[in-house]
């Protein structure tokens, strides 16, 4: 079987590796293809994954976005074209939020299955939904909140968080993480991920919590921040505006995010991987997140594996026990995710 797999966005990288690792064992062809944004080529590099570069994100303008979004799915369009001229058609496409691959895929009748687990970024999903074979969702999902979407009869749901299906406890080295970034064992470490102010789904959305928190972590003693900026412009303002503090950290290099987040003590973030890693972990996790909340947020929040932040001063900025991530609450197979998202194939 040939099979695409198609990353836009960092957090896809350590949530395919393992499903790319079990296609090739399993003796499947597996390529892969990559845009150009955040972190995603080094992440793939740190995973030992070698994508085929194919764009780049189109910056917080609407026409820029637009741009960007023509000429990559054009340039996926060639690349794949180009790959079933010479080795032959493939068998199935899998993405996790792409807004190129369903296309393409439909374009050259290849079944794509679309994975997400935000339901709410309505112009992404209506297009996803309607050009692709399946719709992959966790279970917390609501199903009624994609049927305007085009989603009816394509939606099949897995147990849990993504994230619980790629964590692996005994992979995760939070101490090399803080020799790494130079940060005492004894120190408090607060891990911060900014809100994706680029994302069209934030706009017209302010939340200053965020800031508030930085402050808070700058003036307590014993406290280190790593804050893990989205893209390359928000890193430049965020040095710009901190300057050369020691207590907050903005490294240049990828890093091993879930390592990172077993090392934290807590983590503050506005949704996303990050926040779900935390929870799967045991790790206290807060959430400035400023827009419509998602059906696995509001199991998170209900269970109370996250916690709504709405004041920095609610923060606990304190070491917690230790031992709370040496085990997954739910350690779930990446198999049993694999046979979901293949099952039922159509055979070519």
């Amino acid at each position: 079987m040939r099979v695409l797999v198609d990353l836009t966005n960092s957090p896809h990288v350590p949530f395919f590796a393992p499903l790319v690792e079990l296609l090739r064992a399993d003796g499947h062809d597996v390529v892969i293809t990559a845009r150009r944004f955040a972190q995603t080529l080094e992440l793939a590099a740190l995973h030992g994954l070698e994508p085929e570069v194919i764009g780049r994100h189109g910056g917080t303008s609407r026409l820029g976005k637009a741009r960007a979004a023509f000429g990559r799915t054009a340039g996926l369009l060639r690349f794949v074209r180009a790959q079933q001229r010479a080795h032959g058609a493939f068998d199935v496409v899998l993405s996790h939020g792409s807004t190129d691959a369903p296309l393409v895929s439909r374009l050259l009748r290849v079944p794509h299955v679309t994975i997400f687990d935000y339901e709410w970024a309505a112009t992404m999903h209506r297009l996803n939904c309607r050009a692709s074979w399946r719709v992959v969702v966790p279970e917390s999902v609501p199903i009624e909140r994609l049927d305007s979407y085009g989603a009816s009869g394509k939606v099949v749901t897995y147990p849990g968080l993504k994230e619980e299906y790629y964590l692996d406890a005994d992979a995760l080295d939070p101490d090399a993480v803080r020799a790494r970034l130079g940060i005492d064992r004894d120190a408090v470490l607060v891990v911060l991920r900014p809100p994706a102010d680029m994302a069209l789904y934030h706009r017209g959305i302010e939340n200053d919590v965020f800031g508030a928190v930085i402050d808070r972590v700058r003036a307590t003693e014993g406290c280190v921040a790593v804050v893990l900026p989205r893209t390359e412009a928000q890193g430049t303002r965020l040095r710009a505006e901190l300057g050369r503090d020691r207590r907050v950290l903005l490294p240049t290099e990828a890093l091993d995010g879930a390592s990172l987040v077993a090392a934290a003590d807590l983590v503050v973030s506005a949704g996303g991987t990050m926040n779900r890693e935390a929870a799967a972990l045991g790790v206290p996790v807060y959430t400035v997140f400023a827009g419509r909340m998602g059906g696995v947020d509001e199991a998170l929040l209900a269970s109370g594996r996250l916690l709504r932040l709405e004041r920095a001063d609610e923060v606990v900025l304190e070491r917690r026990p230790r031992g709370a991530a040496d085990a997954l609450l739910h350690d779930r197979n990446p198999r049993d995710l694999l046979d979901i998202l293949l099952a039922g194939l159509p055979q070519r």
